[in-house]
């Protein structure tokens, strides 16, 4: 990064320490500012003006790239003082007669309004201690981290895991850590993960050529395109041969640790694909649509619009969720909650047998393979990322349409808690740990509150998302009655859940609004943690039975 933006050095703003915070902003001051002066005389040229006088700066210049990474310091960094100083900075750039970035989009969601998300410097302690060591481990307090936040004790969780998998000492080089995350995420067309990954990746000496295509990148990690393929869209294709060839290839071959290290982080961040499109996270600030050099446009709101804090269509069209209950959506809660009564009164009066629970499993595995959005409304829109894997046309949608069949896994044959845990501890020692804390954390998570309703166990309506999704990828739990997850989930929540986990490049916001209408913006995102874990677990459960089956 720093060789990029010339004699603009960053890595003091990440230190604890004030002195040093300082030091490095007043030399980040005057870095900015020699910049800024260098090319200031220029505005005398009439086409370098924009229409009200400004200079934009070009990109070639290098100096709108730091400008963009100022903008995002002063809105998102936890420390006050780098906040004022980059403003600061910013200020007196403008000063100078050069225009500013200004940030696009309101907060760090598309789908949750700015004012329900917690704003930065108005966090309680516990908060500030995970943004700040967020901010000291990334250089950034990212979008993703600022909707994990609504539940800290996983967000605790997660960035500890992933800090482990990117920056602590494991079998595999950095630079490879960073390119395998943005061939996991080029899979979903997630640029919001390919762009933040990039960037690292250049941070740690990658090669930029390896960024023009996988074919350009080393042989070994070309190799692991097929594995990426099927992990991300069908898991249930991997077989021990698949590892076989990995592992053999003289030359390019991967060690069994190595492979271990690859696979958590295809699956890490194939789900954090999901969580991204899910809740629907914007841009970061500093990033290829985050911001613009261009002026706010006042055609459609006037100018004390802006200073009253109204964003024109975006209020317009605020998500129902959080607004004035309507009879509708409370009933709609009040079903749900009698439906889970009535279940359990049914659980504790009668028990199917087991030939009927595996037929109730069974027909709800065909039914998923055949629930689908009848949306024909634009996702987010992204760049093109596909250079970043093969075979583009590998997805999800194909096999279903097929309608070919899906085996099932049994979980009392092959699981996390009894075989993969101890498999991935083996290999990549603590990183078993610190997923099964990852999933436990949020299958159990609970506030026993459900909308406006408080002391309630949640923890059927939880399994049924978790086992729902689960089924999709046809793994079975022997001890759990399938025909209650119809009877919980309805239609436009299995849409939902489908669309996030198999596609989610295809999730809208229509679909987020759609679900739980009367339920909480912190729910949402719960369900999201759920969705999350559970297609990273059941990822890993094919291709850690694979690799056991290859080395017995």
């Amino acid at each position: 990064m720093e060789e990029r933006e010339g004699e603009v050095r960053w890595d003091g703003l990440c230190s604890r320490d004030a002195a040093t915070r300082a030091a490095a902003l007043d030399h980040i001051g005057q870095a900015v500012l020699r910049r800024s002066e260098t090319i200031a005389p220029v505005a005398a040229a009439p086409p370098t003006r924009a229409a009200d006088g400004l200079l934009v700066p070009a990109a070639r210049d290098g100096l709108s790239e730091v400008l963009a990474r100022l903008l995002m310091l002063s809105k998102r960094c936890p420390f006050p003082d780098v906040r004022e100083k980059s403003e600061a900075i910013l200020s007196g750039v403008q000063e100078l007669g050069i225009r500013i970035p200004r940030p696009l989009g309101h907060g760090p969601s598309r789908f949750i309004p700015e004012k329900e998300t917690i704003q930065v410097g108005k966090e309680d302690a516990m908060m500030h201690t995970l943004f700040a060591d967020s901010f000291a481990t990334l250089g950034r307090l990212d979008n993703v981290t600022l909707v994990m936040v609504f539940h800290p004790q996983y967000l605790e969780s997660f960035l500890k895991t992933q800090h482990y998998l990117l920056q602590m000492d494991g079998p595999l080089p950095l630079h490879y850590r960073h390119y395998i995350g943005i061939m996991a995420a080029a899979r979903h067309q997630c640029s919001y993960l390919v762009n933040l990954h990039v960037n690292d990746f250049l941070h740690v000496g990658g090669d930029p050529k390896w960024l023009n295509g996988l074919e350009n990148a080393p042989q070994k990690l070309q190799n692991l395109g097929e594995l990426n393929k099927m992990l991300a869209h069908r898991p249930w294709l991997i077989t021990k041969e698949h590892i076989e060839q990995l592992l053999k290839t003289e030359e390019n071959s991967w060690s069994l640790a190595e492979l271990i290290h690859a696979v958590v982080l295809l699956t890490h961040y194939h789900s954090l694909a999901s969580f991204t499109f899910g809740c629907g996270i914007s841009p970061e600030i500093d990033c290829e649509g985050g911001h613009t050099f261009r002026a706010p446009s006042v055609s459609n709101y006037c100018i004390c619009d802006i200073t009253n804090g109204y964003h024109g269509v975006d209020d317009i069209h605020a998500s129902p969720t959080g607004s004035i209950p309507s009879t509708e959506s409370v009933c709609e809660v009040e079903a749900l909650m009698e439906k889970m009564k009535q279940l359990q009164e049914c659980r504790d009066e009668e028990e199917a047998s087991q030939e009927e629970m595996a037929t109730r499993f069974e027909r709800e595995k065909r039914e998923s393979m055949f629930v689908c959005s009848s949306e024909d409304e634009e996702s987010a829109p992204a760049r093109d990322v596909s250079r970043h894997f093969e075979d583009t046309s590998y997805g999800y949608k194909d096999f279903s349409r097929h309608g070919m069949h899906v085996p099932t896994f049994r979980v009392q044959d092959y699981s996390w808690e009894d075989h993969g845990y101890s498999l991935v501890n083996r290999l990549y020692p603590d990183v078993g740990q610190l997923l099964d804390e990852k999933f436990h954390i949020a299958y159990n998570l609970t506030y026993n509150t459900m909308a406006m309703h408080k002391d309630v166990d949640t923890s059927m309506l939880r399994r049924a998302i978790w086992n729902y999704i689960h089924c999709m990828f046809g793994i079975r739990y022997d001890d759990y009655d399938y025909g209650e997850i119809n009877q919980l989930l309805d239609r436009s929540f299995k849409v939902y859940i489908k669309t996030v986990v198999c596609t989610p490049e295809k999730t809208t916001k229509r679909m987020y609004d759609s679900f739980w209408r009367q339920f909480e913006h912190s729910e949402k995102v719960h369900v999201n943690l759920l969705l999350v874990e559970a297609r990273m677990q059941a990822e890993l459960l094919y291709a850690l039975r694979a690799i056991t089956r290859y080395m017995t």
